[in-house]
Parts: structure tokens; C-alpha cells; sequence
């Protein structure tokens, strides 16, 4: 499936679909940011991004990821069974009792490295693991994707001050640009812009990239990549707060609230064209 972009879209309008189906079921969810995320994980996953393999987990050698904005497991859950990491089926079990899909990622479940839920950790995280990967002479790419409203937190910018000291260039954060926190818009709450000049004032290359566009965003990272950049660097990803659900998108509510009745009639039919 990898640089077929036809291919990769209609899978994530099936990784949306099954987001819907875990969040109606289960009563409980975040869909609006699994939506404004399921083409970038589709483009990480799916499109040659990302060096993993299902086969082989514990792989020392394999990339890692984390899902910073661990909210948004829902899209990572049917991402990750596509893969084969767990079966398909076992995605009908997700806000069940007893199901190991838990609400947010845990760092037993297959195919996931950290624990996240708690925001502003991930970068941390990733930056130590891109460190280790610097001291013993690793290979492996670190990728983090965090939640804009995720950059209030001061742990998020400590990350980045000791990323680019230490010139982490195989550590790569990717920005969910969506623009939206629980109950309001990022530069109505507080700014965030000049989010680009920010990312660059604490010594990161910054990269700004169309988050829905999931041939451009596979291109644009391969590209980064391939350029040997010394330095950390940053994908501001734009997006739609509710991608793919006509009345969702970049509509303030749909963070965690859940459809109902005739909003799922009209959210299946929106995701199956």
C-alpha cells in the first residue's frame, strides 16, 4: 500500500469509520481529535513512514512512536489491528469490561511504546529515547505526535530545549494543528501563533505541512528525513477538528461528546463516500 495515495485515503476513511463505530458503541471516546489525527497515523503507519513490524514487536532496531495526545487512541487502535497487530474483531470489544482497549494507550498493549493520556509527556519521552538512540549508535527514528492544545504545557517546551541541545535529529514531533482545546479555539483561549517562530526560538527545524493530505505528508517527511538536518525537527500538521463528519468539522463541542440518534445516521453516511 505504501506511495499508493489512492489506497491510503480509502484507508483512513475505513479508520474512521471503525473510530465511530468503538465510540458509539462504547458511549465514550474523543472522535473529534481521532479524526483531525487518523491521516497522519494512516501516512505514518501505512505509508512507509514509520519502521515497524507486527512480526516483530520488540524489534531494538524498529522506530518508535507515541501517540502524546493519548486521547486519540481510538484511531491508533484500528490502525494498529490493520497492521495486525491484534485482530480486527477485537476492536468491537473497545469500553467493555474486561477489554484490553483501555481508553488510553498503555504500554503493555501490542505495538505500543509509552503510556500517555497525562498531555505534555510524550515529547519528554521521545527525546530520551532519541538520546539513547544517539549514545549507542541507533539507527531508529523517534516520532511523537502531540495535540496543539497539548503546547500550553511548560513540560512540552523543556522537552524541546533539551531536544535541540543535544542536536536530536532522529527525534521528529508532529504537531495535531487542529486548532481547537475541549470547549474552545486555541487563539481564543491563548495564542499559540506565531507557533512557527516559536518552534524554530528553541533551535527546531520547523516544517509546516497539510495533515490531510496523506501523499503530500508522506512526501514531505521522507523528504526532511532525507536531508539530514542536524537538528530536531517539527511537522506543523493543519487539520479539521472532526475530519470526515460534515457536521463535526471545526465545530467547538466535539471533542468528547458522543453522537446520537439521526448524528450517526448522518456520520455513517459522511464516511461512506
Amino acid at each position: 500500500m505504501e506511495n499508493n495515495y489512492q489506497l491510503l485515503e480509502e484507508k483512513a476513511l475505513w479508520v474512521r469509520q471503525q473510530v465511530l463505530n468503538m465510540i458509539v458503541s462504547a458511549n465514550k471516546g474523543h472522535i473529534g481529535g481521532s479524526l483531525s489525527c487518523t491521516d497522519i497515523l494512516v501516512a505514518l503507519y501505512q505509508g512507509g513512514i514509520l519502521s515497524v513490524n507486527s512480526n516483530n514487536i520488540p524489534d531494538p532496531n524498529r522506530d518508535r512512536f507515541i501517540l502524546s495526545k493519548g486521547h486519540a487512541i481510538e484511531a491508533l487502535y484500528a490502525v494498529l489491528a490493520d497492521k495486525g497487530y491484534f485482530s480486527i474483531e477485537e476492536l468491537q470489544t473497545y469500553g467493555k469490561s474486561g477489554s484490553r482497549l483501555l481508553s488510553h494507550p498503555y504500554f503493555k498493549f501490542p505495538g505500543i511504546d509509552v503510556t500517555t493520556g497525562s498531555l505534555g509527556h510524550g515529547l519528554g519521552i521521545g527525546a530520551g529515547l532519541a538520546l539513547a538512540a544517539k549514545l549507542d549508535d541507533k539507527s531508529y527514528n523517534t516520532f511523537v505526535l502531540l495535540g496543539d492544545g497539548e503546547c500550553y504545557e511548560g513540560s512540552v517546551w523543556e522537552a524541546a530545549m533539551f531536544a535541540s541541545h543535544h542536536k536530536l535529529k532522529q527525534l521528529y514531533a508532529i504537531i495535531d494543528r487542529n486548532s481547537q482545546l475541549t470547549l474552545d479555539f486555541t487563539e481564543d483561549c491563548i495564542h499559540l501563533e506565531p507557533f512557527v517562530d516559536k518552534w524554530k526560538a528553541f533551535g527546531w527545524n520547523v516544517v509546516e505541512v497539510d495533515g490531510h493530505d496523506i501523499g503530500t505528508f508522506i512526501e514531505t517527511v521522507h523528504n526532511t528525513i532525507n536531508l539530514h538536518i542536524t537538528l530536531p525537527t517539527v511537522f506543523i500538521a493543519h487539520t479539521i477538528k472532526g475530519k470526515g463528519i460534515s457536521y463535526m468539522e471545526n465545530k467547538i463541542g466535539w471533542h468528547h461528546n458522543i453522537p446520537k440518534g439521526l448524528q450517526v445516521e448522518i456520520a455513517r453516511k459522511d464516511l461512506s463516500n
